[in-house]
């Protein structure tokens, strides 16, 4: 299995804790924030890491290295402009497999990667979002999805029948990366639409709260989580 990590964009939302370093390296507890990451996505089986990293983004090779210290096969695929999301997996579009996994960089999520991939293995389909059913508790509402498809998909337009969110962790063959222009600025969430029109979106809906760390409340959040495990 393998797992890409979109680390490479700018978080404005955190203000001055990300003016000098990628929000990955937000600390925690002493630790950085990609740290927890790497440790729980190990803990999971997931061995084989290709980080996407853009804004600050040597900052964060010069701490995780080769990855070795976490047991895990590490790539880096950097990017010299910003490509969003989309940009960033076409950008690592040659140290990817046929399938792979991708987590956003502030995203701490509870996962069975191994029956995700069964699920996905089991249907023709070109990709996999993973729904959680949020009903605007932890932020907007902006699926809906219909037994195992999603059917609909929204970071702006959210109605009031969205009752689930993307969880943060999707499942794409690698065709998927014939939709994304090469060296352009192209957002991930930009895709959903495309291939849901298509009936080309999988769901699979879990059942724990996800932790991130994109805004201040979510940073707040994890902080103490992290002191209640500790």
């Amino acid at each position: 299995m393998q797992m890409a990590i979109l680390a490479g964009g700018l978080a404005t939302r955190l203000g001055a804790l990300t003016r000098d370093r990628p929000k990955s390296m937000v600390e925690i507890e002493g630790k950085p924030f990609l740290e927890y990451q790497l440790v729980l996505l190990t803990e999971a089986g997931m061995k084989d890491i290709v980080l996407c990293l853009g804004h600050e983004g040597e900052q964060i090779r010069r701490y995780i290295g080769d990855g070795s210290r976490y047991g895990i096969n590490l790539k880096y695929s950097i990017e010299n402009n910003p490509l969003g999301t989309g940009g960033a997996l076409k950008n690592a579009e040659k140290l990817l497999d046929d399938t792979f996994f991708t987590i956003y960089g502030d995203s701490y999520l509870f996962l069975d990667f191994e029956k995700i991939l069964s699920f996905f293995e089991s249907r023709n389909k070109l990709a996999l979002m993973t729904v959680y059913r949020n009903d605007n508790q932890f932020d907007r509402s902006n699926t809906m999805i219909d037994g195992d498809t999603v059917t609909k998909y929204s970071k702006n337009g959210v109605t009031e029948d969205m009752v689930y969110i993307d969880y943060g962790v999707n499942l794409f063959r690698k065709e998927v990366l014939e939709m994304i222009p090469e060296n352009q600025f192209y957002a991930l969430e930009d895709i959903f639409p495309r291939l849901i029109e298509k009936n080309e979106l999988l769901a699979f809906e879990a059942n724990d709260r996800f932790y991130e760390i994109g805004s201040v409340r979510g940073l707040q959040d994890f902080e103490s989580y992290i002191k209640e495990k500790a």
